[in-house]
């Protein structure tokens, strides 16, 4: 310790002291972080763990079991992980569930982007309208999603009744059950994209645009040069988060078809809540989840590397 830095601390002190002058910032006492900081941490770390941690350990633990969720139990080893993968059932539900992500995730992001470009320009009442597209973020899906279910089984029969889909009622056609699923995921998730469009909008410079339009640059120029560009990041951001949200898809599939008609629309997370909890899997369902919490990471790890690897290209 230095001749100066201790000088300074004497003096510190001894203002402390006397009542005036300035105070020591307490965030360190002897090398250590303050107790303060202790007692801010270690609650919330305590409360993460036993929601948490423990769940996850405790489900890992069952996955290895024949356990039904009650009674008695014995270890089976891998031969869950091992009947996952010629379970049919298993298969389709991750099929419907990658099909319904990626196409709600490619929607989402068309959607929000092209909706911020116009809430970007210089329109009336934009904050107004800023405020109305997000509405449908902070509202519960379930509720929404019975009113869409009401919409698509009752109302578009009778407003569309020339249009086949339509006035079939597609909630119970298994071809297209899944189309009415896309369409409130999108509705409801396009409004957080929105946000964050936006703010990746409002960083880039005015000047830019100035500059294109005097070269005699066109709209779409513009946007494929300057726009999308400048918002590769957020752009990174709405694709992992979409792709991520979509694949764990479930009060959207419960409103609106409870995962049918049969087994048409059911989603991993949505087989694994009804084999878990109610079908008496909760050891086979458990390393399911397990198995779906990898491929999770995988494909997120997956996603942000290569749209990373496409921000650099820019």
């Amino acid at each position: 310790m230095s001749t100066t830095t201790t000088e300074t601390e004497a003096v510190l002190i001894a203002g402390s002291r006397r009542g005036s002058g300035p105070r020591p910032p307490a965030v360190r006492v002897e090398g250590r972080a303050a107790p303060a900081f202790y007692w801010m941490v270690w609650p919330a770390l305590i409360l993460f763990a036993f929601f948490h941690t423990v769940p996850v350990l405790v489900g890992i633990f069952f996955s290895f079991t024949n356990y039904p969720g009650f009674g008695e139990w014995d270890f089976v080893g891998f031969s869950n992980y091992l009947n996952l993968f010629r379970d049919d059932r298993v298969l389709a539900a991750y099929g419907f569930t990658f099909g319904f992500a990626i196409a709600a995730t490619i929607l989402t992001n068309v959607i929000s982007l092209a909706i911020a470009l116009g809430l970007n320009a210089k329109i009336v009442a934009r904050n107004a309208f800023r405020g109305a597209y997000f509405v449908p973020y902070v509202l519960a899906v379930l509720v929404v999603g019975y009113v869409f279910q009401f919409l698509f089984s009752n109302s578009l029969p009778k407003i569309l009744p020339n249009i086949p889909i339509v006035a079939d009622n597609m909630l119970s056609n298994p071809q297209w059950a899944w189309l009415p699923i896309v369409v409130l995921a999108v509705w409801q998730a396009s409004a957080f994209a929105i946000i964050i469009y936006l703010s990746g909008l409002q960083t880039i410079p005015q000047e830019l645009y100035e500059a294109a339009s005097l070269d005699g640059a066109k709209a779409w120029r513009q946007f494929r040069s300057i726009t999308f560009p400048l918002i590769g990041a957020f752009f990174t951001i709405n694709m992992v988060l979409s792709l991520k949200g979509f694949m764990q898809v479930f009060d959207h599939v419960m409103a609106l078809t409870n995962g049918g008609p049969g087994t048409a629309t059911e989603s991993i997370s949505v087989l694994i809540y009804k084999g878990g909890f109610t079908g008496g899997e909760f050891a086979y369902q458990s390393a399911n989840a397990v198995i779906f919490v990898i491929v999770i990471m995988i494909v997120s790890f997956l996603q942000f590397r290569v749209l990373q690897r496409r921000e650099a290209d820019f």
